[in-house]
């Protein structure tokens, strides 16, 4: 849309969602195309006959934790899920682009990992790890077996905040030093001993956290103050300008320099206990780093005595596509990892691993967890893992999350409230502002029309980010083609019924 010099001065210097009309003709040009229908699934799950959404919602209201929220306005009540779909209690099926929260790695109720768990369940549900049991060693020199270098010691936990807790305190305990180091925007679990390394404030409450616990200023090319077009591992990239050459990252260096400011100033005698990192901020709103960063901070780190821990609680196991574990794609290897989530496929089941050295720090006293190691998630392990190898979900990661991003960036192009698109594999983020010029982010009233839209549609997004305007994308890594041919129609029909909406 051509703009003569005058009424871009005013466009300028408008509201934003003036400028969202100015350019709304993209959109309805989108809304002008053909629906896509819901792609077909030979499941069809038996009538349910359970408790009523409105008792449900009076035992939420009385019994549950007055502080879990619910996703929409209106919100789904699920009772049977089936590889990417889920069904609520109306019949009525969606696609979910969440995975429960970036949690169902293979699909779910996926009939090998279902057939692993009722096998195990009838041999031997419990006993703790004072006894030997066949599942946890066998799972124990399975996973290992896929983490590069030295990783060969696992501490088996119940989720990723215990996984993260329990990898703290091993750099403390073998550094000798109790001080580390996060990025800001990061989320490692809401735990007390966490809060002060998860750097968002929506998660933080008003209690003493964060002893010992320093954050560096987040590399984010699309909102930090350096980072451009050239800047992240993706196949979509950000619209800002990037003048860094074809072999260096010059936002890189910037935020080296604002890590080493960090150290030199808050480091007891230049040493540092541990720098925790994400490979793609998960919470955060799927912000991706610029290249190279991972691997100086790094260096960095460990010339002053301090361990690299990754938190691969969302990254792992393929979902990013092109390597099996987050990390490797900065081509780097940590000294402790910490894994949940989709190593279950939404079992309960975590764990830590490390190196022999600093595992037998851990053994000056007694360590244990009652149902870390437990024989049926075991044999769920084992059963994901065997799964993530026969059906390739890595490889499908790659190509099905690489067409989804292009597709993506498609409608990026189509709709001004579409700021940015980014990710890697099925690890998705697509950031909702006001206006590309602006970047200020799409308010939550308005997040929410597109959001409930979507779900009315049949599509499950996730939502994340500071400012909770960042659709999060993390689908099981079963979804195909067609899926993702319905979920970007449903995305654009959304968008497009958001700007009719909010100009009439």
């Amino acid at each position: 849309m051509a703009l003569n010099p005058t009424f871009k001065s005013l466009f300028r210097r408008s509201s934003p969602f003036i400028r969202i009309f100015a350019s709304r003709s993209h959109g309805l040009q989108a809304s002008t195309k053909a629906q896509v229908a819901m792609p077909k699934c030979n499941i069809k799950p038996e009538p349910y006959s359970g408790i009523t959404f409105e008792d449900a919602v009076k035992i939420r209201k009385s019994n549950i934790n007055p502080a879990l929220f619910t996703f929409y306005r209106n919100p789904v009540f699920i009772y049977k899920g089936h590889m990417q779909w889920l069904w609520d209690t109306t019949g009525k099926r969606y696609l979910d682009l969440f995975g429960g929260i970036v949690t169902v790695s293979v699909g779910h109720c996926h009939p090998v990992v279902v057939e692993a768990a009722e096998k195990q369940m009838k041999n031997l549900w419990h006993t703790t790890n004072i006894y030997m049991h066949p599942t946890l060693h066998q799972y124990a020199a399975e996973l290992v077996e896929k983490l590069p270098g030295n990783l060969k010691v696992v501490y088996f936990t119940n989720s990723g905040s215990e996984a993260n807790d329990l990898a703290m305190l091993m750099a403390r305990m073998y550094t000798g030093t109790f001080e580390v180091v996060g990025t800001r925007n990061a989320y490692h679990g809401a735990s007390p001993y966490l809060m002060g390394l998860t750097s968002l404030s929506t998660w933080r409450y008003n209690v003493p956290t964060g002893f010992g616990i320093y954050q560096t200023m987040n590399p984010d090319p699309y909102r930090g103050p350096w980072g451009g077009s050239h800047c992240r591992d993706s196949p979509v990239q950000t619209t800002r300008k990037c003048d860094c050459p074809a072999d260096r990252c010059l936002a890189t260096d910037h935020y080296l320099e604002q890590l080493e400011d960090v150290l030199r100033h808050s480091m007891p005698k230049g040493r540092v206990g541990a720098f925790f990192a994400e490979s793609i901020q998960g919470v955060g709103g799927t912000v991706q780093f610029p290249k190279g960063y991972l691997k100086g901070a790094f260096k960095m780190i460990r010339e002053r005595g301090g361990l690299c821990i990754s938190d691969e609680v969302q990254t792992g196991f393929g979902r990013t596509g092109t390597h099996f574990w987050g990390f490797e794609g900065h081509d780097v290897v940590p000294d402790i990892v910490s894994l949940a989530k989709g190593i279950g496929n939404g079992f309960p089941l975590g764990a830590v691993v490390t190196t022999p050295e600093i595992a037998n720090k851990m053994s000056e006293a007694l360590h244990f967890n009652t149902y870390g190691g437990n024989p049926i998630s075991c044999a769920v392990g084992s059963a994901v893992l065997k799964v993530i190898e026969e059906e390739k979900t890595q490889e499908n990661s790659l190509v099905t999350g690489t067409y989804m991003l292009e597709e993506l960036a498609k409608v990026q192009k189509e709709f001004e409230v579409v700021g940015d698109v980014r990710g890697k594999g099925l690890m998705i983020g697509v950031e909702m502002v006001t206006d590309k010029e602006s970047r200020t982010p799409l308010p939550a009233e308005h997040f929410a029309e597109i959001w409930e839209r979507s779900k009315d549609l049949g599509a499950l997004l996730g939502k994340g980010g500071l400012y909770g305007n960042v659709f999060r994308i993390k689908p099981p890594m079963c979804i195909t083609k067609d899926d993702v041919d319905f979920a970007v129609d449903v995305f654009r029909r959304s968008l497009a019924g958001y700007e009719k909406g909010i100009k009439s």
